[in-house]
C-alpha cells in the first residue's frame, strides 16, 4: 500500500562535517525507498534526489532526529487529498501517521 505524507523543499542542501576519526557528525535514520524497500535517489520515490536516498538525521547520542517528509502536516486524514474509505471507518479523522505521534508520546511518558 501507499502512504502519502507531505515533503516541503527548499531549505537548501545539508552536507554533515566529519569528527576527528572520520565519523559522520548526524548519522542516517530514515531514507526514502523504492517498491523493493531499497534506498533510492530516484523520483518520484525520493522527491529531492537525495544521496542515498537519506530523508532524516539522528545526533550521534540519539536525542535528535529530523526529517525531511513532513507527517505532522498529515495525522488527520482530511489534511490528505485522497484516502482509501477503509480508513475513516477503522480510526475516524487519525491518518496512519497519528501512530507515530502516539508511539512518540507513550515513549516519553
Amino acid at each position: 500500500g501507499v502512504l502519502p505524507v507531505p515533503s516541503s523543499h527548499g531549505e537548501g542542501r545539508a552536507i554533515f562535517a566529519a569528527d576527528a576519526a572520520g565519523r559522520k557528525k548526524a548519522e542516517t535514520a530514515l531514507c526514502f525507498a523504492d517498491a523493493d524497500g531499497l534506498a533510492t535517489e530516484s523520483y518520484p520515490d525520493n522527491p529531492n534526489g537525495s544521496a542515498g536516498g537519506a530523508a532524516g538525521f539522528c545526533s550521534p547520542d540519539g536525542r535528535v532526529t529530523i526529517m525531511m517528509p513532513h507527517p505532522e502536516r498529515a495525522f488527520r486524514i482530511s489534511q490528505l487529498s485522497w484516502t482509501p474509505p477503509e480508513w475513516r471507518k477503522l480510526a475516524g479523522d487519525d491518518s496512519p501517521w497519528m501512530r507515530m505521534f502516539r508511539n512518540a508520546r507513550g515513549m516519553v511518558g
